[in-house]
């Protein structure tokens, strides 16, 4: 697959990026080097190799998910202008 600069220019405006005219050759250039390091990859026989998400082998580390209050009324509402009962006091929106 080649890029031309008409794609070149579609791509640029797609992602939002102002692109001069003389600098479009050279764009297109990039996008054709990057689609070339893709093919090359693409050759590559995977068959038999199982994904994986780092080079070494690890468990990701995992907390037990306890529901709690937090204890941390007192620290929340402290910097509140107005608290009431444990719970923010606000002035009344709806009539």
């Amino acid at each position: 697959m080649s890029i031309d600069l008409e794609t070149a220019a579609r791509v640029a405006k797609l992602a939002r990026i102002k692109v001069e005219d003389d600098a479009l050759p050279a764009l297109a250039g990039e996008f054709n080097t990057i689609l070339g390091f893709i093919e090359q990859l693409n050759e590559v026989d995977v068959d038999g190799v199982e994904p994986m998400v780092s080079v070494t082998p690890m468990r990701l580390a995992r907390r037990h998910d306890g529901v709690t209050d937090g204890n941390q009324q007192d620290k929340v509402l402290a910097n509140a202008p107005d608290a009431r009962e444990g719970f923010f006091a606000v002035p009344k929106v709806v009539e």
